[in-house]
């Protein structure tokens, strides 16, 4: 299987619509390169950017969604479209639409670890409350969104739901890049799992970005990882890969604790 992520810059100076036709474009290009593109977090208006959050939002199926899933059906892709903000009455979300190569959505997750202690996202968005797999071609896909990569319950979580990788849309800042690399290989070691974790490029709300989005194998190895500015990092993924592993090194099975009966993901 084929991963194409699109580390795509946010550019303070570039007006959304543009950036959504960008994007859109950028998504097309991977027609016959890829059966999988993942686009990060609120790559819209920029994951730092609370001023713009409310004026920039959108429902579900508004221009964001139209523009990503004739993007995936003619790229002819899954189609992780990272995240925007989305109205829903007077509350805000950070949600991440998938679309399947017919441009159907097929998963849609509202982020549920909200960053910002108090201020920014935190304050400003609500919290989604359910776990989001979908299936890909012999691969089933569990999704979180940038500060999700700090909680290992909810990857745990995931895993109980059939996950076998994992996709991370993220807005992660460069001061912090070495916990993106670190948290990366730990939620694809203890998990067993594949990890795609995509972020943006550029400064935003001058917060600079950290970019080095990186593909993980379910041994922890990083396959590929992008540099620091805007570019599309390729991988190449065995779906047989993470049951392999957990049948040669069965550590899952011997979780003790907070092991429940498996969470019924939403789709």
């Amino acid at each position: 299987m084929r991963a194409s992520l699109i580390q795509i810059a946010v550019d303070p100076d570039e007006p959304v619509a543009a950036r959504r036709a960008r994007a859109a474009r950028l998504v097309r290009e991977e027609r016959g390169s890829a059966d999988l593109v993942v686009l990060p977090e609120l790559w819209t208006v920029g994951a730092f950017a609370a001023d713009l959050f409310a004026a920039e939002s959108e429902p579900l199926h508004g221009p964001t969604y139209e523009a990503m899933a004739a993007a995936a059906r003619d790229a002819e892709v899954w189609l992780h479209a990272g995240s925007f903000v989305e109205a829903v009455g007077d509350a805000l979300y950070n949600t991440s639409p998938v679309f399947s190569p017919d441009g159907e959505l097929v998963a849609s997750y509202r982020k549920i670890h909200r960053f910002g202690f108090d201020r920014g996202e935190a304050a400003l968005m609500a919290a989604g409350e359910d776990l989001v797999t979908f299936d890909l071609p012999h691969l089933t896909v569990g999704v979180g969104t940038c500060y999700d990569l700090r909680f290992p319950e909810l990857f745990r979580g995931l895993v109980d739901a059939g996950a076998e990788a994992f996709v991370v849309p993220a807005g992660w800042p460069a001061r912090r890049r070495g916990h993106w690399t670190l948290l990366a290989r730990a939620r694809a070691v203890e998990n067993q799992a594949y990890v795609l974790a995509c972020g943006t490029a550029g400064t935003h709300a001058d917060v600079e970005q950290a970019g080095h989005s990186l593909v993980v194998d379910p041994w922890g190895e990083v396959l590929a990882e992008a540099g620091p500015g805007e570019e599309v990092l390729r991988a190449v993924l065995d779906p047989a890969k993470p049951a392999a592993i957990r049948a040669d090194f069965p550590a899952l099975k011997d979780r003790v604790l907070g092991v429940e009966a498996p969470a019924k993901p939403r789709v």
